[in-house]
């Protein structure tokens, strides 16, 4: 199956997304992971003012077949979470890369950005799997 992911996008290894807007960036799961996790039913996400360190457990996801571990693609402090994901998860499903966000975060650490993969290195990868 072909996904899209946006150019302006980072990625991480863990399939999360970041994408940012000054100093703000907003964090999700690309299109392949929600994919793999099939019927999403709950979302887990930090409080506003919780500090995410880069590799790190943020939430959870749980799908009818699993429950799965998010990991920080960066480090920073959360400024908002997707309110209306908790309310409905599905839209995580419908929408990863629009209304299915996570969070938004102040990043702590600018160069973290270079360290995460471009859409087309990203693309490459989960082609491979």
């Amino acid at each position: 199956m072909a996904f899209d992911f946006p150019d302006s996008y980072r990625y991480a290894d863990s399939h999360e997304y970041a994408w940012q807007d000054a100093d703000a960036v907003r964090i999700g799961l690309s299109a392949y992971a929600v994919d793999q996790l099939g019927d999403i039913v709950f979302v887990d996400l930090p409080e506003v003012g919780a500090e995410l360190n880069r590799g790190s457990s943020f939430g959870t996801v749980e799908s009818v077949k699993a429950v799965e571990e998010m990991y920080a693609p960066l480090s920073g402090v959360v400024l908002q979470r997707n309110d209306a994901l908790l309310a409905n998860p599905e839209e995580l499903q419908n929408d990863p890369h629009g209304e299915g966000w996570l969070l938004v975060i102040q990043l702590s650490d600018p160069d973290q950005m270079d360290q995460l993969m471009d859409a087309a290195t990203y693309a490459a990868k989960v082609a491979a799997i």
